[in-house]
C-alpha cells in the first residue's frame, strides 16, 4: 500500500492509475467533496488535515511503502508535512508535480506571494477580481476591503464556510461569485465584462486548473493581471506524468521487497 496526498481532479486520476497498476492506494484529503469523489472511484480514503506526525503514524499503522505527494501546487504546508512523514517513518517519498506554464505578456505581472499580490493590486484599485481561492481571503481583504475607488470581487467555491469567512472579513454577497469551474475562456470573460473588471487575480496552478483560460480570457478583454509564482519548496523525486510515477512506484516497492506483497 502507498498513502497518496490527494484532493485535486488530477490526483484522484493519478490514484486511479496507480490503482490499476496493481499498487493498492490510500488516500488522503481535507474535504468532503473530495473524500466522496474518491470513495465512489473505489479507492481507500482518510479524510482531514494531517501533521507530519500524523503521517508518520498511519504510515506506520497501515504499512504504506512509500508516498506519493499530488497535492495542489500551492499547497506548500501539506508537501512539507509529507516529506517530513516519510522521513521520520523512513518510506521513500514521491512527489507528482503538474507542469508549469510560462506566460509573458506586457499587462501580466508575476509575484511571489500572496502578500504582494494583494499590495500591487491595491496601488492599482479598481475592480479586482480574486481567483486564487478562500485560504488567503484574509491577505487581500487586509489590503483592499474598504480601499477608496476599490471593488473587490471573489470568485470561490460555493461552500458555507466560504460565504461566512467573506461575511467575517467585511466582503458583501453582492462582491461574491460562488461557482465551482472549470471555467471556459468564454465564461470567464462574460464574468470579466459583466462586473466591469479591471484587474485579475490568480496563481500558476498549471493547465489542470485552467490558468491558461483565465489568463487568455483576461489580456484579449484588455484586463491586467497578477500571477502568483508557486511556492518553492525542495521537492525530491518530482515527476509530471503519471507513467514516471507509476515506474517509480514499481521500481521502489520492488526494491524494497513489496510489489509481490499484496499489490
Amino acid at each position: 500500500m502507498i498513502l497518496l496526498l490527494a484532493g485535486t481532479s488530477d490526483a484522484r486520476e493519478l490514484a486511479l492509475a496507480i490503482q490499476k497498476a496493481g499498487i493498492q492506494v490510500l488516500a488522503t484529503v481535507v474535504t468532503e467533496t473530495a473524500a466522496k469523489s474518491l470513495d465512489e472511484a473505489g479507492i481507500s480514503v482518510l479524510m482531514g488535515r494531517l501533521t507530519s506526525a500524523d503521517m508518520a503514524r498511519v504510515i506506520k499503522e497501515k504499512a504504506c511503502q512509500a508516498v506519493v505527494d499530488a497535492s495542489h501546487p500551492f499547497a506548500d504546508e501539506a508537501s512539507k508535512n509529507a516529506l517530513a512523514g516519510a522521513k521520520e517513518a523512513e518510506v521513500p517519498y514521491i512527489r507528482y508535480e503538474r507542469e508549469s506554464q510560462r506566460f509573458q505578456h506586457p499587462m501580466l505581472t508575476v509575484v511571489s506571494n500572496y502578500e504582494d499580490a494583494a499590495k500591487l493590486a491595491a496601488s492599482k484599485q479598481g475592480v479586482i477580481m480574486l481567483t486564487t481561492g478562500s485560504k488567503t481571503l484574509g491577505t487581500f481583504a487586509k489590503e483592499l476591503v474598504g480601499l477608496p475607488n476599490t471593488r473587490m470581487m471573489i470568485r470561490m467555491l460555493p461552500r458555507v464556510d466560504n460565504l461566512e469567512k467573506c461575511a467575517a472579513l467585511g466582503i458583501e454577497q453582492k462582491d461574491i461569485i460562488a461557482m465551482q469551474g472549470p471555467f471556459s475562456k468564454e465564461l470567464n470573460q462574460a464574468l470579466y465584462r459583466q462586473f466591469g473588471v479591471t484587474l485579475m487575480i490568480t496563481k500558476e496552478s498549471g493547465k489542470v486548473g485552467s490558468v491558461d483560460e483565465k489568463i487568455a480570457a483576461a489580456l484579449e478583454c484588455g484586463i491586467e493581471t497578477i500571477m502568483i509564482a508557486r511556492p518553492k519548496v525542495d521537492y525530491s523525486n518530482m515527476f509530471t506524468s503519471f507513467q514516471e510515477i507509476i515506474e517509480k512506484l514499481n521500481h521502489t516497492l520492488s526494491v524494497r521487497g513489496g510489489i509481490n506483497n499484496g499489490f
